[in-house]
């Protein structure tokens, strides 16, 4: 059976109990050819050790958790597509995981509190989510043949990183406001006239469908008793705080209770989420889904397909992330691309800096067969983005970003990019064993297949 079990590449036969005691090492023990295990190797783990421990100052003593752990935890947890609590839970039972983040042998504890990975983050701040997607980068160079720009031309395209909260709706808001104002009030024994728990039962049951014509009246009527009771109490709250002496530590908080509450259907900059007031609506013309609430993230693509540059913006028209882009890019190759093919969507620059910008649009009159084909084909080659920015969603963490604040945007976009220029390398890893492993195989065949055609040639 063991024979006929060799032929996969990721069989390995079972070793004799001496061999697979704990006290192995977990480099003994694991598969040398696994993707996690190459990539470790390949990672340079001593530039992350190099900078960030500059980050600890020597009066508050060393970190408590090693770098390359916390380092490795933060980029499993993109590849892997998991939370911070899960991670750390996966970590207890996989020996790869632990190999990653540089343990020498198997162990059963866990490595760190889930929140640990949260001051970690803040504390390497933007400089750090860059080093770990240039490095990202550079384990993806060595397998490109053209070099990690290619022919020096970059693809960029923005898409929407919506944010953790709930569909909007003035309701919502409202009753959020009420909660908030009942939180506090109970938190710090203030008086209040009225709790309208009684009327508030009305008016939600007043709101329920709304959608059906007779109940539409009603429901709108209801929706302005609701803010009209959320008002009543934010204002008495106001004074209560005054009287007490803490309307300072509230101040923000009833400033942006009363913006909610007095915005109107066409106003800009609308508070659309109490815990995250910097989301904007974003319309991309999608027929599935009208509008996105979060932020808008700017992606560069390489020729070969490897991402070199991720850049958060707020509701930026996409013309105008241009130079902030190009600028990242450059930061993170070394240098700045000829040429960046863009949509329509980009219309209004011809240039930013040395770079060239191509959008597609008529060809002139006098342009030959050669030259429209070429077009053609790059503009082609250019919507290779859309499926990355899929993945980016739907396999990263970006398709809905629970990092806080505009802080957490920045890094979701960066981290989600440096997983998936990992999750690559992983891929071609893999790819080239298996080539290598079947091109093994068929030397092997042809060798026995001389031996039987030709036996004078073993004797």
């Amino acid at each position: 059976m063991t024979e006929n079990l060799a032929i996969f590449p990721m069989y390995r036969p079972p070793k004799s109990h001496a061999q697979t005691s704990l006290f192995c090492s977990l480099e003994e023990q694991l598969n040398h050819k696994h993707p996690l295990y190459v990539l470790a190797n390949k990672i340079d783990w001593n530039k992350f050790e190099t900078e960030f421990s500059k980050l600890f100052d020597e009066k508050m003593g060393a970190p408590n958790k090693p770098i390359r752990l916390m380092t490795g935890l933060i980029i499993l947890k993109h590849i892997r597509n998991v939370s911070d609590e899960s991670v750390v839970e996966q970590f207890q039972e996989n020996a790869y995981y632990q190999y990653f983040c540089g343990e020498r042998f198997f162990s059963t504890e866990q490595p760190c509190d889930p929140s640990e990975l949260v001051h970690f983050r803040h504390m390497i701040g933007e400089a750090g989510m860059d080093m770990i997607l240039k490095e990202s980068i550079r384990v993806n160079a060595d397998h490109d043949k053209k070099g990690p720009t290619g022919s020096g031309t970059v693809f960029l395209d923005t898409t929407v990183q919506e944010k953790n909260i709930t569909f909007p709706t003035d309701a919502k808001l409202a009753n959020k406001i009420i909660e908030q104002v009942q939180r506090i009030v109970e938190e710090h024994g203030l008086p209040q006239r009225q709790s309208y728990k009684r009327t508030l039962k009305k008016v939600h049951r007043d709101q329920r469908f709304r959608n059906h014509p007779k109940n539409a009246k009603k429901a709108h009527k209801a929706d302005r008793r609701l803010k009209t009771i959320a008002g009543r109490l934010v204002r008495e709250l106001e004074r209560n705080l005054a009287s007490k002496n803490l309307l300072n530590t509230y101040k923000e908080k009833i400033e942006l209770f009363k913006k909610v509450l007095e915005q109107k259907r066409c106003d800009k900059d609308k508070v659309y989420s109490l815990h995250e007031p910097e989301v904007k609506c974003i319309g991309k013309g999608k027929e599935h889904k009208k509008y996105e609430f979060g932020n808008k993230v700017s992606i560069a693509r390489s020729y070969s397909g490897i991402i070199v540059g991720a850049v958060s913006f707020r509701d930026e028209y996409d013309g105008h992330t241009i130079d902030d882009t190009l600028d990242h890019v450059e930061q993170m190759l070394g240098f700045r691309p000829s040429r960046a093919a863009c949509d329509r969507g980009y219309r209004g620059q011809k240039e930013s800096g040395t770079t060239k910008i191509v959008i597609p649009d008529v060809p002139k009159k006098n342009a030959t067969y050669y030259q429209k084909e070429k077009a053609h084909k790059l503009f082609c080659k250019r919507a290779g983005i859309e499926p990355i920015n899929g993945h980016l969603k739907s396999d990263h963490r970006m398709g809905r970003n629970f990092y806080k604040g505009i802080f957490g945007d920045m890094l979701n976009a960066k981290l989600a990019a440096a997983a998936f220029n990992f999750k690559r390398a992983m891929r071609r890893f893999f790819v080239l064993l298996e080539w290598l492993y079947g091109f093994c195989l068929l030397w092997n065949g042809m060798n026995k297949k001389c031996e039987r055609s030709c036996p004078a040639l073993v004797n």
